[in-house]
Order: structure tokens, then sequence, then C-alpha cells
């Protein structure tokens, strides 16, 4: 008699074991085991006539009680002394019957059966059923196709624990910050300093040129400035203007010939209609800002323009003004920067780009394809978090609304590059694009090799034609024809859920916790003219106590650190030796990059740490 002796791995997150019965049946090229309950403590066996290689484990689960199960693999001890793993990862809710396939990641070409072919295909078929394409908002990538978190499958949502520490830790830091303000002797968002523990340092440069300057280049959002050699017709800076702050050794228009003048551009939030809060109608602006790279002072701004459009009404605010005119006029300018990054840089260039590969993975690709595995760690609650955001938006509710970003999302960029612009970016990451390369390698002999393997043209073809179908010059190719295609479309995927969303997330309490230095609305339109900015009119222009409240908790939650990083693979989809050495290839190289990022950073004051491989997510999940 041969013996096969099945080990099941239940999921270690809260409610993850069940009371219900549940049944595994051994599949292979000569046979089937029969089903076997599994109701010992340890190991179960399914013993018969010898089944050949093994090619599937079923699990069945029979709902008693209605007590979900999450499965995260089972191993085969095969009569013959080998092991075989087939990896699942998956929530067994109700009645439910999984057929999992052994996670040697074998391309779909490799097997030749008629019985391989029609258990795909229903396998498949299954999962077109659950998982749907939505257009959300037009002219954006398209979304799941889900009205609740309980449309989603289950395997794919925020799992209890992590969802319940997102809901609770919003609230509860909302609640604290009310608190503190109602026990606080004033209510000015001035005095907030007292009341929260914000960055003491942002709290005292944010007034400072220098300190605004830098924001462009080591801030939320380091993707709007650009070296500036013509200045724009609408931007009519003349070189009396700004002859005060260059100095007198040198000219605005040698300084532009030198490529130390810079230009930051929000005309893509022109024509952008304000909302409203609580009845209260609120202000948006396009503003243009002049910059200049001062050999001492470093990066400072030279002039802003508050408005597109030259007018007599919409006057061009210089250092030279009076101290609270210049205020806040950059007051504006870092409005207009969170408007651009939470909506732009942040939900659409990483969240919502990462979600349409996040479905075609659900659709397209088995738990075992190689290609899964590269990308799984990005997945887990991609499309629950836009989901959230998505579901609050057309609610009326929730930060988008609140902060007037809703009519911004439909619109399509004019003045930034295209999100594939990251996937350019990879190539000087080197470490990255070789790990990739070396587990493609792995799992494709040849560029035939990819071409052949239809469960990943489908995945591709689904990105393209369906996730970006609204987006023709996302510069995707509808097939990948060859390995360099591939890993260099892997890497981005990669370095945009990592990499660039570290970049643009994890410092957003650092710089918007102290309210005036990032305010997420404004509540009076900017001045016609110079000389008429007051105290009392820019306390009346920066958010109110409950807006205050929320962005701090709002950007506290978002930019918490989350316990798994890049280059970790906790779910252990990889079972092949020779993958587990180029992970752990990959993470002596990231502890490399770490300890040269804190080396430069030992003798700084304020140190740049958003990148350092301990701080980058795998996932843009939160």
């Amino acid at each position: 008699m041969a013996t096969y002796k099945l080990f099941v791995a239940t999921g270690t997150n809260q409610y993850a074991g069940t009371n219900d019965n549940v049944y595994a049946t051994v599949i292979g090229k000569q046979g089937e085991s029969g089903k076997k309950k599994l109701d010992n403590f340890g190991k179960d066996h399914c013993r018969g006539f010898p089944l050949g290689d093994i090619w599937f484990v079923e699990l069945e689960k029979c709902s008693s009680i209605g007590d979900d199960w999450f499965c995260r693999y089972v191993e085969v001890k095969c009569p013959d002394g080998t092991c075989k793993i087939f990896p699942c990862y998956r929530w067994f809710v109700g009645n439910m019957t999984i057929r999992l396939r052994e996670s040697s990641g074998k391309e779909s070409h490799s097997f030749l059966t008629l019985t391989y072919f029609i258990l795909q295909f229903i396998y498949l078929l299954n999962l077109f059923i659950q998982v749907q394409w939505k257009v959300w908002k037009s002219g954006i990538p398209k979304c799941i196709d889900a009205v609740f978190v309980q449309d989603i499958p289950p395997e794919h949502r925020f799992f209890n624990g992590k969802s319940s520490d997102f809901q609770i830790s919003v609230a509860e830091e909302t609640q604290t910050a009310l608190l503190k303000l109602v026990s606080g002797s004033s209510h000015s968002p001035f005095k907030l300093k007292h009341l929260f523990s914000f960055s003491a340092y942002v709290m005292k440069h944010w007034k400072e040129d220098w300190f605004f300057g830098y924001q462009f280049l080591n801030g939320c959002n380091p993707r709007m400035i650009k070296s500036c050699r013509v200045l724009p017709v609408n931007f009519p800076v003349t070189e009396d203007m700004v002859q005060g702050t260059l100095g007198s050794n040198t000219t605005l228009c040698k300084e532009l010939n030198a490529g130390t003048i810079y230009l930051v551009d929000y005309s893509i939030l022109e024509g952008i209609p304000a909302n409203k809060i609580r009845g209260k109608h609120q202000y948006i602006t396009a503003p243009l800002c002049l910059l200049y790279e001062h050999p001492e002072r470093g990066l400072i701004p030279l002039a802003i323009q508050i408005q597109q459009i030259p007018h007599k009404d919409n006057p061009i605010f210089l250092p030279s003004d009076s101290e609270l005119d210049w205020l806040l006029a950059k007051m504006w300018v870092r409005h207009a920067e969170f408007q651009v990054y939470e909506a732009l840089s942040h939900l659409l260039c990483t969240h919502l780009v990462c979600e349409v590969f996040c479905i075609a993975t659900m659709r397209q690709l088995p738990e075992v394809h190689p290609i899964y595995k590269i990308v799984s760690t990005g997945g887990e609650g991609l499309g629950v978090f836009s989901l959230l955001v998505q579901t609050q938006v057309r609610a009326g509710t929730g930060l988008f609304q609140l902060f007037g970003l809703e009519a911004y999302l439909p619109r399509p960029t004019k003045t930034q590059e295209s999100p594939i612009v990251h996937l350019l970016i990879i190539l000087s990451l080197s470490h990255l694009c070789s790990f990739v390369s070396g587990i493609v390698d792995l799992f494709y002999s040849s560029d035939k090799d990819v071409m052949e393997d239809m469960e990943l043209q489908n995945w591709i073809h689904d990105v393209v034609t369906e996730g970006f179908k609204d987006l023709p010059n996302f510069g995707l190719p509808r097939n990948i024809d060859d390995k360099k295609a591939l890993v260099t479309i892997l890497a981005g995927v990669i370095f945009t859920s990592s990499a660039l969303h570290a970049a643009i997330n994890n410092g957003q309490y650092d710089w918007c916790s102290w309210v005036p230095n990032t305010p997420c609305t404004m509540r009076c339109p900017p001045p016609p003219q110079k000389g008429l900015a007051t105290m009392d009119l820019i306390m009346n222009t920066l958010p109110g106590i409950p807006e205050s409240c929320i962005q701090v908790a709002i950007t506290w939650v978002l930019s918490r650190e989350q316990p798994v990083w890049l280059g970790q693979y906790p779910e252990d989809h990889f079972t092949e030796k020779a993958v587990k050495h180029h992970i752990d290839k990959f993470q002596e190289a990231l502890k490399k990059i770490e300890k040269s990022i804190d080396e430069r950073n030992a003798n700084r004051q304020l140190k740049y740490e958003y990148l350092s491989p301990r701080k980058i997510e795998n996932s843009v999940a939160i």
C-alpha cells in the first residue's frame, strides 16, 4: 500500500482556523486517492495504490456551523520520500472546494493532458466570475467591480486584524486630536504644537524659504519640480522682480542659461471645481512657483503666481513683499501640492496603477504561477484600500470628498508624465532588476517560453485592454515577446508598489501633521492684491479644527510603518531552493543599500530615510 502523508497548514492570522469539516483528495497522473476527512491532530493519511506524479490536491470544506477557514498550503510526502508543496493562501467560505496545483510553477504549456486543460478552464472561469473590471471614473485605470469590501474575494481583503486596526486607528487619532483641542487654551492651528507630537523641526522652520524649497526635492512629492530654461508666457517674471533675491553678481537670464532656475507648475489643477465643507465654499488654485538654486542658501523660491492667467488681480508675489503676503502665497503653493500628491502622485500613480496588475493577477494567474508569486507580495489589500477610497467618494464622505479631490481624479494628466515613466526609472535600480531577472531565468529558459505561456499573455492582455483601456498612451504592450520585456514590466510593478509608494506615502505625517505647512483645504480665496494679508486672513484661510484633526489622523495612519518590507516573502509562495537563494541575495543587497544610507544620514540633522529598505513596504496596501 502506498502512503501519502498530508500536512495542512492553517493561517496564523485571526480567525483562520475552522470547526467545519474539511476533506482532502490527492490527484496524480495514474488516479485519485479518494476523499479523506481531516479530523486528526497532526498528520492525516491518504492510503491506496501509487498515484504516479502528483498533480493536484483537492480541499473541500463542508459548512456545518458556517466557520470560515484560511489555508496556507498543503505539503504531500510521497512514498518515494519526496515532498511537494501545494500553495493555497485562500479563505474557504461556506461550502467550498478548491483544487490546488503543485508549487513548482511549471508553465501551462508543459502540461499536455486533456484533464489539465479542462480543470484549468474551470479554474479560470471561476476567477472571471469572482473578479470583474469596473469603470470608476473615466480617464483613469479601471478598478475591481465591488460595492462593498465583502464583494472582494476574501483572500484579497485586509485580514481581520489589519482591517479593524486601520479603522480604529483613524477614529482614535481623530478623537484624541479633538479632545486635546477642546481642552486647549486656544483653537488656533498655530497652537497645535502644544497639543500633538508633531515634528519639531517642521514647526521651527516651515516659514523659511530654504525649507520651502527643500520639500520639493525631499518631501512627499518629488515629481513636480522641473528645470526651467525659458519662463512660461503666463508667468511674466522680470529681472527687476527677482534681482534682490539673486544678488548683485548674477541675473535671471544668466541663471536660466546656467540651469539653476526651476519651475513648479500646478496647471493640472486649473479649472478644478472646489467643494463645500459643512455648506461652506472652499477654494483651490493652480499656482506657478519659480525657484533658484542659491549657492549658499540652497533651493529657494523666487516668485509665486497663485493663479495661471496673468491679471491685475493675480499679482506675482516675491520674497521682498511683506512677510505675511509672502507666507500666504507659499501656503497656496503647499495647498496645491497636497492636492496633487494625494490624488495624482499617491492614489492614481501608485494605488490605482498597481490595482490594475493586482486585479489581472487575480483573474488570470493561478497561485502557483511564478509571476503570481513575484507580484503577490504587492497585492495584499490593494483592492480593498482603493475600494475604501472610492466608496467614500461615491457616498460623498471621506478624505477625498472632504478635501475637494473628487473632481480632480477623473481628469487626465496634462503636465505630469505617464506612469510608465516609473518602469524606466527602475533601470537605475540594478539590484532589483537582477533579482527579478534571476527568478525569471529559473522558470523561462528562452524567449519562446515567455511567448508560449498563455497564462502570462492573458495577464498582460487583461492589464492593457481592460485595466488601462481608457489610457491608450500608457505605454505597455499587449503581448510580452521576450524575457527582457517581462523583467522590465515586473521590476516596474515592484518598484511602483514599493519604492515609489514609499517615497510619496511615508513622509505624509512628517510634512502634513503641522497643518500650516501643508494645508488640506483653504477656506478663503487668495488675495487679489498685495498688502491684504493679515494674521486674521491667514487663520480664516487655513483649515478649521475638524479638518485639521482629520488631516493629522489620516496622514498618521497612512504613513505608519508596516510589518513587511521590500524583499520579504512572508507567505512562502516560492518553495524552490534556487528561488530562495535569489531572495537571500536580494535581501543582502538591500542591507548594503541600507547601510550606505545610514552612513550618509549619520551627520545630518534632517535625515532622509523614506527610501531606506527597512522603510520600504513590499506593497501599497496602506
